[in-house]
């Protein structure tokens, strides 16, 4: 693996400061007296709603269930796009982030043509992301693999992305990398590093709760992450059995990361991504985000 531009003593000296002052890289203030969880909202992927329904049935569905938002995919038909986004804002479940992915056209490629691809695809996410009135488009911003080093992503996948940052200011719409299951950014250090590193206010994080259960902790995670985190994934894992589950059902400490989303003055769409389902399944999941966000 080649070495990245800032070196072993690079990350140690992030690492304590991160660790013994978290002021210095941007302390989170804790939500007001009285108002904690004002802000926080339900919200589902679009692909979780019955798929024999129209747009306007589907969006009325997610507010029957107790939903207020949705998030969204790309659309490279701004107008069908325009016309979406208009029909989830009357029904009251506005979509307020988009899921471009990264997984086909990976900014961690070296290969100059799967990384045009790449380019275009996100440009493409950006405008839609616009065009359906969301102000987020989630990344995976790197894949390591036997052929692509872990320096090597790191390097290329910001080299990449900061193509796209003048395109985000213009359009006003941030880009979020995800923690996913890419062999990458595998610490909540290194991923505030990582975010850090870019110093602009159009890359963000997007952090998935479930997805750190394996090696880690989410709370820790929120806690580090901090200000850093856009947008949050809802997701439960249960380590034996090696298994997703539902929520409140796997190894999420819900009251942990409750109250870490209270310190760190998280007051956006907590946004579920699971396996979608009928109007009693969609209550259920929505019933189950009230008890998490009712915690103390």
């Amino acid at each position: 693996m080649k070495e990245n531009n800032l070196g072993r003593r690079s990350f140690l000296k992030y690492t304590a400061a991160v660790t013994a002052g978290t002021a210095l890289l941007g302390r989170p203030m804790p939500a007001k007296a009285g108002q904690k969880g004002a802000g926080l909202r339900k919200s589902l992927q679009l692909g979780m709603l019955p798929k024999q329904l129209s747009d306007a049935d589907k969006f009325k569905l997610a507010r029957k269930c107790g939903y207020e938002g949705i998030e969204g995919n790309p659309m490279s038909d701004l107008d069908a796009a325009k016309q979406r986004g208009k029909l989830a804002s009357e029904a009251g479940v506005p979509i307020h982030s988009i899921v471009y992915g990264g997984w086909g056209a990976p900014f961690s490629d070296p290969r100059p043509e799967v990384i045009k691809r790449g380019l275009a695809g996100m440009e493409t996410a950006l405008r839609s992301a616009k065009a359906l009135g969301a102000g987020v488009v989630l990344l995976v911003p790197a894949i390591v693999t036997e052929k692509v080093g872990y320096g090597d992503a790191y390097k290329r996948s910001q080299e990449h992305i900061r193509k796209l940052l003048p395109l985000a200011k213009e359009l006003n719409v941030i880009i979020a990398v995800e923690n996913v299951w890419n062999k990458f950014l595998l610490s909540p250090l290194e991923f505030a590093r990582y975010v850090d590193e870019f110093d602009s206010p159009w890359l963000k994080a997007y952090f998935d709760v479930g997805n750190v259960i394996i090696y880690g902790y989410a709370q820790d995670w929120l806690r580090t992450l901090g200000k850093r985190i856009v947008k949050i994934h809802l997701k439960d894992f249960k380590r034996k059995g090696y298994e997703w589950k539902t929520l409140l059902e796997g190894d999420v400490n819900w009251l942990e990361v409750r109250r870490a989303l209270n310190e760190i003055g998280y007051n956006d769409f907590l946004t579920t991504e699971l396996g979608g389902g009928d109007e009693a399944y969609l209550t259920d999941l929505s019933e189950r985000i009230d008890k998490i966000i009712a915690m103390k």
